[in-house]
């Protein structure tokens, strides 16, 4: 079981968007790198396709792990931990110890 998945909210640790915070999109465990709405926004010249216009447009990267925390229901950030509840494994906030769903 993955700390971080696709649909919650995260702060932004460390990097050009420190304090930021938005919604994972897509996680990719085996590079440990997330890809967070408005976050990490860089700018990619796009090839015209019979679907696309050419230009350039604005796309996130992704951001490694490491730099993404688990935003708590004050929206600050929070480390996750584990626990057994009604013999599911569920993730906990450790700095309101409350159940965080998703």
């Amino acid at each position: 079981m993955q700390k971080i998945r696709k649909g919650d909210k995260v702060v932004v640790l460390a990097g050009k968007d420190k304090g930021r915070t938005g919604e994972v999109l897509q996680v990719m465990p085996k590079e440990d790198r997330a890809v967070v709405r408005g976050v990490n926004v860089v700018k990619r010249h796009q090839r015209q396709t019979q679907t696309q216009e050419a230009g350039i447009i604005n796309k996130e990267a992704s951001i490694h792990l490491s730099n993404l925390a688990v935003a708590d229901k004050d929206g600050k950030p929070t480390r996750v931990g584990f626990q057994v509840i009604e013999g599911k494994k569920v993730r906990v906030a450790k700095r309101s110890g409350e159940v965080i769903d998703g």
